[in-house]
């Protein structure tokens, strides 16, 4: 009986189109508006963001330091949104991000030749909060990076290679670097000079510019802006990856503490500063610089980090 019933109804339905085919029409139509709202659906759980920030702070302001403490987690959370440890993973406790906000970066400090490639490459598929790759630290410096342009030029390619395998799984990472400061290495000191002959390199041995997104810069001085203003000619905005005043004439937490405040502030107020971090957490006592943001014990801040987290930010 319930075939019969069954037939009966499309039996129905077909005369009913034939007679009135606008109502086929009506039909496709409604079932096509249904298809789109799902895929609409499927498509906005797609794009939600994995966490919504809800901490009020700078998106530029980090720190350059091995941050691995809860405590020292919980003290930053509040003024400080990524950090990097010039290594490629990080033994931050689990949840680090949804808990207290801030990014970790990973960092392939030199001359890498794809040797941890595979572990960089799924500690970032592992954490969508990282669309940035940190690469080449110091490359005209002989105890840093200590690469020649022509040497940079071609370990480049292995960075690139690791931007095109992560696109080719779906994850989109920008390549920042390389972080230039006044170096040791004979005829580079000068940063730009480096850069420029590293630029010349590059298109001499590949028949094209290299994958830049952002450069990085580190600043430990007077005359930030100046030096910022340089790096203008390249047409990138910077990550400043370490900066502090080591000049001898800073002699005191105070005026380490103005000189900060200086630097902080012009970086937060120029559009061509991306993101910029302090250097450093902590390290080997006394500090001799006076540029920690951490007392000896955990999650304790000095003076500097107070001032840190509290400086004024526009986002």
């Amino acid at each position: 009986m319930a075939d019969i019933n069954l037939s009966n109804k499309f039996k129905a339905m077909k005369t009913a189109i034939i007679r009135y085919p606008f109502l086929l029409i009506i039909l496709v139509l409604v079932l096509g508006m249904v298809a789109c709202e799902d895929q609409q659906e499927e498509e906005d759980i797609d794009n939600e963001p994995f966490h919504e920030r809800v901490i009020d702070k700078s998106l530029k302001r980090g720190l350059s330091y091995n941050l691995t403490d809860s405590a020292d987690f919980e003290a930053l959370k509040s003024g400080v949104s990524w950090w990097y440890n010039w290594y490629i993973t990080s033994s931050a406790p689990a949840g680090y991000f949804e808990n207290y906000e801030l990014e970790f970066i990973p960092m392939i400090w030199g001359n890498n030749s794809g040797n941890n490639n595979t572990i960089l490459i799924n500690f970032i598929l592992e954490h969508p909060e990282i669309d940035y790759l940190l690469v080449l630290n110091e490359p005209n410096l002989t105890d840093q990076a200590n690469l020649s342009p022509s040497q940079a030029a071609e370990e480049w390619l292995t960075y690139e290679s690791v931007i095109n395998d992560l696109a080719d799984q779906g994850r989109e990472i920008k390549l920042v670097g390389p972080a230039m400061n006044w170096g040791t290495m004979p005829g580079y000191s000068d940063p730009i000079t480096w850069m420029d002959a590293f630029l010349e390199a590059f298109q001499s041995q590949n028949n094209r510019a290299p994958i830049i997104d952002y450069l990085a810069f580190h600043w430990y001085d007077y005359g930030l802006q100046a030096q910022l203003d340089r790096l203008q000619k390249y047409g990138k905005q910077i990550w400043i990856t370490e900066m502090a005043n080591w000049n001898s004439n800073i002699d005191s937490y105070t005026e380490q503490i103005q000189q900060m405040y200086e630097m902080v502030t012009l970086c937060e107020s120029r559009d061509d500063v991306f993101r910029y971090a302090w250097f450093i957490g902590r390290g080997g006592y006394p500090d001799s610089k006076f540029t920690y943001l951490f007392e000896e014990s955990p999650g304790a801040l000095t003076d500097l980090g107070e001032v840190y987290l509290s400086i004024p930010f526009s986002n």
